[in-house]
């Protein structure tokens, strides 16, 4: 590895582990969330220190996205009523809605299309894992959310850089990424993860959400992650300039029981969620 390379990825790295806490608030509520055994109470009363965060949970979880049958007046009512899992993905919605609603130059995206695309992914993934149960879809929307968060540090060492070299436009993104600076945005986010606290199902979701094969083959969420920004893609949400060469890895499709015939169904399904989700979630 080159001198000035090497140089890049220190920076890369000192600057991933260098981003902004979670809010206090938001922190609290996952440390809690992590352990085995805790009180939805005390969760509910952490909650309910940050007005802003409660409304937009009480909000959020009268809306018609989650389909409760009666409406929930207090933060208490709400985490029992979604779940551990559902509050986690709202929580780190909430939190992660200001971090990628910016603009990102480097990757040729404006103002709310990284957070769109994020968004995206989050949901699409919690639909191809559905039928592997609730904490499964869960995680893989948590995991969807967070995929691309390594791009707003990649932003700036990216925005200068013009690729005009022909192998720039016929090689996935993530892949000339790792070729010039020693390391891609999915590492790169998997490390901001690990700095915010993150469980390893996570980290690993995010590093390998480009490669899920790569993965632990029992894991579902780096595949449903991985399909997920397969899709988000063909609809050409948030795509920017790495998007278009895309690879799509058909041991996702395995693991996931799931058939290529499939997409123009799941195309359809995921164009409403997001509709849905954004009508709810805007930061």
């Amino acid at each position: 590895m080159k001198k000035n390379k090497k140089k890049l990825l220190k920076q890369l790295i000192e600057k991933a582990e260098d981003m902004p806490p979670l809010p206090k608030v938001a922190h609290r509520a996952l440390r809690l969330l992590s352990k085995s055994n805790f009180n939805m109470q005390e969760l509910a009363s952490i909650l309910s220190t940050d007005q802003a965060l409660t409304g937009q949970l009480l909000h959020w979880a009268n809306s018609s996205y989650y389909g409760l049958r009666n409406p929930v007046s207090t933060i208490n009512q709400a985490v029992v009523y979604l779940g551990e899992m559902t509050v986690r993905s709202l929580v780190l919605t909430a939190s992660l809605a200001n971090y990628m609603y910016r603009s990102v130059p480097g990757y040729h995206l404006d103002r709310g299309e990284l957070w769109k695309h994020s968004l995206g992914i989050a949901v699409s993934a919690k639909l191809v894992s559905k039928r592997f149960g609730e904490n499964i879809s869960e995680e893989s929307y948590t995991a969807g959310l967070l995929c691309d968060i390594g791009k707003l540090v990649f932003d700036v060492a990216l925005r200068d850089f013009k690729p005009t070299d022909p192998e720039w436009q016929k090689r996935p993104f993530s892949e000339l990424e790792t070729n010039h600076f020693g390391i891609n945005h999915a590492v790169l986010g998997a490390r901001i993860g690990k700095h915010w606290g993150f469980p390893p199902e996570l980290l690993e979701a995010i590093s390998h959400h480009h490669h899920p094969s790569k993965a632990d083959k029992d894991a579902i969420s780096p595949s449903a992650v991985h399909v997920g920004d397969v899709l988000v893609s063909i609809l050409g949400i948030g795509i920017g300039r790495d998007g278009l060469q895309y690879k799509l890895d058909k041991f996702a499709l395995k693991r996931l029981g799931i058939e290529e015939t499939d997409f123009e169904d799941l195309l359809l399904q995921v164009t409403a969620l997001i509709k849905d989700v954004e009508t709810i979630i805007n930061p």
